[in-house]
């Protein structure tokens, strides 16, 4: 799958499901927890014990499915060139490293690092970025979506950190283009509750649909 089609289908579901689990075990439960949900946009960050393991495993497994396996919490191009050769479709990152954005761009894998100002947006789309993550997003709140496309109308914008049901779309109606979510998607899995957490994710489709009409 090329790299715009990746990012089209990512602005089209609207929310990216941001994996962090305390084992490989868990993290797989939650992942299939969530894809029942309807999120088809998995992020593994690389907090999760074997994460380079766990993506090459789940982009063989759902080759043939409707399912985008990402790289989340990539802080250097090392890592997310491991990353990439594991199968890995995107590149999310908590900050702005130039030299991660260039060997993506190299490999043509879409990448989506974090920003905070206005600055570092613009940075971030000369340098080839299609979606800049706005990160953290419960620093701001969904009132900066508008604030940065007022300078920048053209950018796409996703919030991660601090998105919930609350303000899901609240976040879609400012503008964001996609949602970012993991502690409040995947909470249910803490207690072995992996049902909810895929009843969670249906909501978080729904909010993001209702908010879009």
């Amino acid at each position: 799958m090329k790299r715009m089609e990746i990012i089209q289908q990512i602005a089209e579901s609207g929310v990216v499901a941001v994996i962090r689990a305390e084992s490989k075990e868990q993290g797989m439960k939650m992942i299939e927890a969530v894809k029942k949900g309807g999120i088809k946009a998995l992020e593994i960050t690389m907090t999760v014990p074997g994460a380079v393991d766990i993506i090459k495993e789940l982009s063989e497994m759902y080759k043939d499915e409707d399912v985008i396996i990402g790289a989340g919490t990539v802080l250097d191009p090392e890592t997310a060139r491991a990353c990439i050769l594991a199968g890995a479709k995107y590149i999310v990152s908590p900050a702005l490293n130039l030299e991660t954005v260039k060997l993506c761009n190299r490999y043509r894998i879409a990448v989506m690092p974090g920003i905070m100002t206005v600055t570092e947006a613009l940075t971030a789309f000369e340098a080839g970025v299609e979606i800049a993550k706005v990160f953290p997003g419960n620093a701001y709140g969904p009132s900066i979506i508008k604030a940065f496309k007022g300078p920048i109308p053209q950018g796409n914008f996703m919030p991660t950190g601090g998105v919930n049901l609350a303000n899901a779309a609240e976040w879609i109606k400012a503008g964001a283009v996609a949602i970012g979510t993991g502690g409040d998607l995947t909470s249910g899995a803490k207690t072995g509750d992996y049902a909810l957490v895929t009843e969670t994710a249906k909501k978080f489709v729904e909010a993001v649909k209702n908010a879009r009409a």
